[in-house]
């Protein structure tokens, strides 16, 4: 069985690039302007912001079922140019394959199988393994040294969202 990692649609952040900066603020969100490559990792797009690329820096809540005690949310940045990647079938983007990951493996209750911290050319393979284990609803990818929410992989076949 194969995965397919799932970048956050656009549409739901579409209206926080005509906000004003008071206006972000009032909704615990900021303005960024990316300052080098690397720095700003896009949530839809799933590559870096590029030196100058104008993002918003937001919580997210990526894990909003009230059901388990593993609901999460945190700070994701989102491009204003962002088009909404769709990765193929088994295909793990460049900007995760190059950094430090922490995965963190879900059933069908949301409730927490596993978690690993692997290096990100290994996601590939620890994917392919934790979709071998029936009771595997979804993985979510973090980065590992500060946390922060990146994608989710699903079973191949179950986009969208």
């Amino acid at each position: 069985m194969t995965y397919q990692i799932q970048s956050l649609p656009r549409e739901p952040f579409t209206s926080l690039f005509s906000m004003s900066d008071e206006e972000l603020f009032a909704v615990g969100a900021r303005r960024w302007v990316a300052d080098a490559p690397g720095r700003a990792p896009c949530r839809i797009s799933l590559v870096d912001a590029d030196a100058g690329d104008r993002l918003v820096l937001l919580h997210h809540q990526h894990m909003t079922d009230s059901r388990t005690p593993y609901r999460a949310g945190g700070p994701i940045f989102v491009r204003e140019v962002a088009e909404e990647a769709r990765p193929e079938p088994g295909e793990v983007p460049p900007m995760l394959a190059k950094r430090p990951l922490s995965i963190r493996i879900y059933d069908a209750r949301n409730m927490m199988i596993e978690g690993e911290v692997i290096e990100g050319a290994d996601l590939d393979a620890r994917l392919t393994h934790w979709f071998g284990n029936r009771h595997t609803a979804q993985v979510h990818i973090h980065f590992a040294p500060r946390g922060c929410y990146l994608a989710r992989a699903v079973r191949a076949g179950t986009w969208p969202r």
